[in-house]
Order: C-alpha cells, then sequence, then structure tokens
C-alpha cells in the first residue's frame, strides 16, 4: 500500500510540446510517497507509414516498483504500432490491396483498437521474459491511461484506475471508466478465477483489477491472459474529432483523481488556461493544488490541448492579480494583528482565510489550495523575525 515521507518531494518532471495541430504540457511529481513509480508518454508524430500526423500520450501509475511503468513508457507503443499494423496489412490484403498500398494507408479504427489490444496482450505477455520479473525479484505492476489521435478519430484507452477526460464545448464530455475490483463485471471475473474481493482489493490487496504486470495475480492454470485475478486487457473507446468543440484532454493517475472530480479538474485547467498559455505551469498548478488538496499519492498529469483550447482573457488575467493581492493583503493584515499574541502558523492562516466571507471567487475545482503557494509566499516574506543564534532578528 505504500510508505510515506516525513515531508512531500515537490520537485517536478516537467515536460512541454507542439505539433500536428496539438499543444501538451506535462508534470509530474513524487509527493509523499517513498519512491516515485509514475511514468507517462508523450509522442508527436507516430514512426509508422500513414501515421506521422498521429500523436500519443499517456500516463502509467506503477506499483510495488517502477519497472513496468517505467517498461510501457517506452515499449508500450510499438507493440500498439506492430500490432495495428499486421491487422492493417490483413485487412488490405483481404480488400485485394497490394502490399505498397495497404503498407501507406493510415490503419483504419478496426485495426486500430484490435491493435491496441493486442498490444497490451503483448507486452503484458512478453514482460514476463526480464529477468527481474521472471524470477519474482520484481513483483510490480502498473496501470496504464492513454490517447491516440489520429486527424479524425480520439482513441482513448484505459488498464487500471489512471483516467482520461476530454473536455468539449465547456463541459467533461468523456471519461475513461476506472477498473476496481469492486466493480461487478470486474468482481465476477475474480471469482470465476478463485479469488476473493475484500476491503475493496483483490485478496484484500491489490486495489486496480485490471493493470500490466503484478504476475503474483496472473498465474490461475486454465485460465486465459484476460481471464486472470488481474487483466491486463484495456478498454478501448473511439470519438470521432470535433474541432469546432474539442478543447483539451487530461491524463492523470489516481492521486490527482484521489482529490478531484472530473468536473473539478476540468474547470480548474479551463481557467488556469485563461491565465497562462505556459502548459508545463498549468500542469505544476494541478499537482500543487492537489497536494494541498491531501493527495498522498505520486501525482502525474499530462494536458493536451486541441485548437479549440480556452486562451488567455485579459479579464482573467487582471482578477486572478487582484484575488493574489487581495490574499497578500489579508495574510498580512492578519500577521500585523497578531504581533502581540504570537504569529500563527500557516495552518492557521489558510483556516482563517476559508472563512472569508468578502473573498473575490477562488478557482474554480481549485479553491483556497490552488492559492496556497502565494499565500504560503507571502506569509514567509512579512513574518517579522527569525530566531538566529538565540537572537530575535527584525
Amino acid at each position: 500500500m505504500g510508505a510515506f515521507l516525513d515531508k512531500p518531494k515537490t520537485e517536478k518532471h516537467k515536460l512541454h510540446g507542439e505539433g500536428n495541430g496539438l499543444r501538451y504540457g506535462l508534470s509530474s511529481m513524487q509527493g509523499w510517497r517513498v519512491e516515485m513509480e509514475d511514468a507517462h508518454t508523450a509522442i508527436l508524430g507516430l514512426p509508422a507509414p500513414g501515421m506521422t500526423d498521429w500523436s500519443f500520450f499517456a500516463v502509467y501509475d506503477g506499483h510495488a516498483g517502477s519497472k513496468v511503468a517505467n517498461y510501457c513508457s517506452k515499449h508500450l507503443l510499438e507493440h500498439i504500432i506492430n500490432a495495428s499494423l499486421r491487422v492493417r496489412g490483413t485487412q488490405g490484403s483481404q480488400a485485394g490491396l497490394d502490399s505498397k498500398t495497404s503498407a501507406q494507408a493510415p490503419p483504419t479504427v478496426d485495426a486500430v483498437k484490435s491493435g491496441i489490444r493486442t498490444g497490451f496482450l503483448a507486452i503484458d505477455n512478453h514482460m514476463r521474459s526480464l529477468s527481474d520479473l521472471r524470477n519474482g525479484m520484481d513483483r510490480s505492476g502498473s496501470t496504464a491511461v492513454g490517447i491516440l489521435l489520429s486527424p479524425e478519430h480520439f482513441f482513448f484507452i484505459n488498464c487500471g484506475d489512471s483516467r482520461a477526460v476530454l473536455y468539449r464545448n465547456s463541459q467533461v464530455c468523456f471519461s475513461t471508466l476506472d477498473h476496481k475490483p469492486c466493480n461487478p463485471r470486474e468482481r465476477e471475473r475474480i471469482q470465476n478465477a478463485g479469488g476473493s474481493v475484500m476491503i475493496q482489493r483483490v485478496n484484500g490487496s491489490l486495489a486496480v483489477s485490471r493493470a500490466l504486470g503484478d504476475y503474483d495475480y496472473k498465474c490461475v492454470d486454465g485460465k486465459g491472459a484476460t481471464e486472470q485475478l488481474v487483466s491486463p486487457e484495456p478498454e478501448v473507446f473511439d470519438l470521432v474529432r470535433a474541432p469546432e468543440q474539442d478543447q483539451f484532454v487530461v491524463l492523470a493517475c489516481d492521486g490527482i483523481w484521489d482529490v478531484m472530480s472530473n468536473e473539478d479538474l476540468c474547470d480548474f485547467v479551463k481557467s488556469r488556461l485563461e491565465v497562462s498559455d505556459d502548459l508545463e505551469r498549468v500542469c505544476s498548478e494541478v499537482l500543487d493544488t492537489c497536494l494541498h488538496k491531501g493527495s498522498r499519492d505520486n501525482m502525474s498529469v499530462v494536458l493536451v490541448c486541441l485548437p479549440n483550447a480556452p486562451k488567455v482573457s485579459e479579464e482573467a488575467v487582471r482578477k486572478d492579480a487582484e484575488l493574489n493581492n487581495y490574499l497578500e493583503s489579508q495574510v498580512e493584515e492578519m500577521l500585523s494583528r497578531s504581533v502581540q499574541e504570537g504569529f500563527p502558523d500557516l495552518v492557521t492562516v489558510m483556516r482563517n482565510l476559508s472563512t472569508d466571507s468578502g473573498m473575490p471567487p477562488l478557482p474554480p475545482g481549485g479553491g483556497l489550495a490552488s492559492k496556497h503557494g502565494v499565500i504560503e509566499a507571502v506569509y514567509n516574506r512579512l513574518i517579522p523575525y527569525r530566531e538566529e543564534d538565540g537572537q530575535i532578528k527584525y
């Protein structure tokens, strides 16, 4: 279930890019966990004939180690592409196309969906041969949530309890479904494989019912790969893109979803995109907000902005600056009143601010937690003394 640090590690890995009509940013943070077990993939232009205008993004949430998550971040896409191309070639032959024509054409929707499923099963089977996983020295597993974008389609991919959402027409249009052991369909498979669901976990231990790796849960004789206690089979959803309506896609691990709903996160991202076009910054603000909302897990988020994504608004920038100024003035006033009675700690300051009825509107979905950094910065700047060698320094 994971051990925790005395204080969170808040250093972030950040990345951004642009191409194929998309802009993306990502950020990940270890947080309170003893080890960073998340990984990610961000590829603009797939290395396959007819797919250079396709893109792929994914988040992998590892558990019991990071080996499976890291391996999948490097190799899952190639398994998906190889499987999709094989299906494309078969379909081309059946349609009477020559091999050259078939190889240059983009794969069909059915070929992609079949290739994704086959690619997941193939990499899961292949990883069994990796020495640490084969001999039981490494028992790690990983969820995987991703999106494959063609010029016409979204292919949402999910295996586990990380999640992807599509924001269209200023509302959550689509969300992948979490694979939890207590879901009726998942519970039935687990029980048919001789397992049980206790405290909402597989055999009272694993919190997800589908994952890559986790081979201790995939050794039931007489059951196929997708019939085991834990299945590596992804769910794949294809949606036709709506360029005038699609705004952004968010992929995130459960360290995010534990403390924010689909609507909260999308509303918050929209509000931040109206203040800044720096996607790394927006993603980092998501992580900081979730940390201060109480997330104790590793956190990773990928934000893919489509051409109709929210743009920076002068009014939103002004209102955000006014809110920051208001918070600074309130903290300053709070500390100035406290000179005689002792200075409140930061937790007390946050609690007092949370009851302030005169505060300007906070970022939707983020609330006061999204302004923790602003409040902490002014708090540290205004504390009028430090103890150094027993001396009070003003």
